[in-house]
């Protein structure tokens, strides 16, 4: 599978950042969606914070969205249908480390294979950067805000 998209796997060995920003196959709301998704679920308040702060406005999620982010689940009625098959990937991969066949269908559905496999694998990348993150218990940059507080102003 890596070899059919040699791009990926270049990106894992140290180009995901160039990568990742610039040749993503997912739009921007639905790379920002698996981030935040992603880091809220692993408790990464650190990175959470930062991508909110960077990206929240140019992905046009609002409050209601950002503390479903953090603290709801994707049946909730501010996810149109795709981002809702968008953040049922997401949260099965954290909960699975897998994607049913019912997932991968509606995933498919909203995404072509090649945004489809990026998402598996910015899962994984920002699982590593999550653990990261939180093991050496980084504070917060100054002038983001914690998911605590985002949540709370909703």
């Amino acid at each position: 599978m890596w070899a059919r998209r040699p791009e990926l796997a270049h990106s894992i060995a140290g180009w995901g950042r160039y990568y990742f920003s610039r040749r993503c196959a997912l739009t921007l709301r639905q790379r920002e969606l698996i981030i935040d998704r992603t880091t809220a679920l692993c408790g990464a308040g650190y990175e959470w914070a930062v991508h909110v702060a960077t990206f929240a406005e140019k992905a046009e999620l609002d409050a209601t969205q950002l503390n479903s982010l953090a603290t709801g689940d994707p049946t909730q009625d501010c996810w149109d249908t795709a981002d809702r098959a968008v953040l049922r990937a997401v949260d099965e991969l954290h909960a699975t480390s897998d994607l049913s066949d019912e997932t991968w269908a509606g995933l498919t559905a909203v995404l072509d294979e090649d945004a489809a496999l990026e998402l598996i694998l910015i899962c994984g990348w920002y699982h590593a950067i999550s653990f990261t993150v939180r093991a050496l218990r980084l504070p917060p940059e100054p002038g983001t805000e914690s998911m605590a507080a985002l949540v709370e102003m909703d």
